[in-house]
């Protein structure tokens, strides 16, 4: 399970604390302004996060390899509108910024939600040292038992190249808040998630998630 030698494709994740008076005018900018920056590249996704971390914003970015990311960022410091009309209006409204690279892992596939609309959860794991020839197998069958009918739909596994090592996130989409609440409900009542669950949190360090709304300008919503 080794993700960046089967194919080049990846995703960058990026994370945006927002100065908490700026919030409103940090989305309404980018809301306006957003097309000149996927106009570079793709953009998979951007939401807010609602529960987990306040005035924050996650998206996704995909790229064909490295090279066409250098060659994207280059284009962008040349961009004049992007530099004039956002990027120097959007800096003084942040407090921080957080990248990383990741990789699907080889048995997942991006994929939509059924239905605009609804919630997405991001759920970070991290993993203990050992990749995943230690961990992987169990992690898959965590996930995928959470990924049936009747719980949550799986958007995405990924695992992390640059960043934090040893990481995977599994990014879900349900249909409200209510919804994820009695999923989560149902399956501490089932006994084939907590057992899949339970051997893989023995090699879990910890764990972290966010409940987030797709931006109206996401392509993912």
């Amino acid at each position: 399970m080794s993700p960046q030698q089967e194919h080049r494709t990846f995703y960058e994740f990026r994370t945006y604390s927002i100065r908490p008076d700026q919030n409103a005018a940090f989305l309404k900018l980018t809301n306006e302004k957003i097309h000149l920056r996927t106009a570079h590249s793709e953009l998979i996704g951007y939401w807010t996060v609602e529960y987990g971390g306040l005035n924050k914003v996650f998206h996704i970015w995909k790229y064909d390899s490295y090279s066409q990311r250098l060659a994207v960022r280059s284009a962008l410091a040349l961009d004049r509108f992007w530099m004039s009309e956002y990027i120097s209006k959007a800096i003084p409204m942040l407090a921080s910024q957080d990248n990383e690279v990741t990789y699907l892992v080889p048995w997942s596939r991006l994929q939509g939600p059924p239905q605009e609309g609804g919630v997405y959860e991001l759920v970070t794991f991290q993993m203990l040292p050992g990749g995943p020839a230690l961990w992987g197998n169990a992690f898959q069958a965590a996930v995928t038992a959470h990924d049936a009918p009747g719980y949550g739909k799986l958007v995405g596994a990924f695992h992390s190249e640059f960043g934090q090592r040893n990481r995977v996130h599994a990014l879900w989409w349900f249909e409200s808040a209510d919804q994820r609440a009695e999923i989560r409900h149902k399956a501490h009542t089932d006994a084939r998630v907590v057992a899949a669950v339970r051997n893989s949190v023995v090699h879990l360090v910890s764990q972290e998630n966010k409940l987030m709304f797709p931006c109206l300008f996401s392509p993912m919503k």
